[in-house]
């Protein structure tokens, strides 16, 4: 059984992404392990309080006392949407939110992460230096990233932006076993430009490979490689878009297009980003 982690604070778009990491859990059979990270006061050493211990069990308490209270919150919400069947963990963990999560991902085997992100500007936000950011920059698992307007809907369609590069041939197979779950398809970006080096035999290959799965592929011809990504954002239907590159450099020029401007009221689409070894 696969087994989602989901960072939360409990914040109405950690709430939004809880019904995509809900439904995300039932369609592919997984449990989902609810985390809670918090930081415990910083004292500089000249000046440690006497009763730091009081302070470190009073954050620890009122912490516990959050958790408590807010978790019976997510399991109505399961039980609303028919899915409190779905198994749930939980975890109040000190510290910050990526060693948290990178000590989850060790010791509950985790196989994916849901996480919400901020506001109108989430998208920019995701690609620079939120704590979204971080955990994408830093673990070696796919993390799915929900935008605060993301209102949940039957994922049918899965994008997929590749370079027919052999290492991304693994990440499709994965994306193939989620969309085979969720009785979805996927579509397949290569953006060519005159410097690509991908053959025609490269492309046909691929295509018979993946012949049998439920996988379109699409070849743009053009110089502008990210307005091509984002014209296939928005007019292809894409319900999730998975994207196997997350430098930040790439995320930056992407997302601080002057395109971004015009169309970042309309942009809802949780994004699927898979670690390339």
């Amino acid at each position: 059984m696969k087994r989602i982690l989901f960072p939360t604070d409990f914040s109405e778009t950690a709430t939004n992404a809880f019904v995509h990491a809900l439904e995300f859990a039932n369609r592919i059979e997984g449990e989902l392990i609810l985390l809670h990270a918090f930081d415990l006061p910083v004292f500089d050493s000249q000046f440690f309080p006497e009763n730091y211990m009081l302070i470190y069990e009073s954050v620890e308490l009122s912490q516990f006392e959050v958790f408590k209270e807010e978790l019976p919150k997510l399991h109505a919400i399961a039980h609303e949407r028919n899915l409190d069947h779905i198994n749930m963990l939980h975890r109040l963990m000190d510290g910050s939110l990526l060693t948290a999560i990178e000590k989850s991902i060790k010791e509950d085997n985790i196989d994916y992460i849901i996480m919400g992100t901020e506001g109108e500007k989430g998208w920019t936000e995701l690609f620079l230096g939120t704590n979204t950011t971080a955990v994408i920059s830093d673990v070696d698992i796919p993390v799915l990233s929900i935008p605060a307007v993301a209102q949940y809907k039957p994922i049918k369609t899965i994008g997929f932006t590749t370079r027919f590069r052999p290492k991304d041939k693994p990440a499709l197979k994965n994306v193939v076993e989620i969309a085979n779950k969720m009785k979805a398809k996927i579509k397949c970006l290569y953006v060519k430009t005159d410097a690509s080096d991908v053959t025609k035999e490269t492309i046909k290959q691929w295509e018979e490979e993946f012949a049998n799965d439920p996988v379109e592929f699409s070849i743009v011809f053009s110089e502008e490689v990210k307005e091509s990504i984002l014209d296939f954002i928005l007019f292809k239907d894409i319900d999730i878009l998975t994207m196997l590159t997350y430098k930040h450099n790439f995320f930056k020029s992407l997302f601080h297009h002057s395109l971004t401007k015009d169309c970042t009221s309309h942009w809802d689409v949780p994004i699927l980003v898979i670690p390339i070894q």
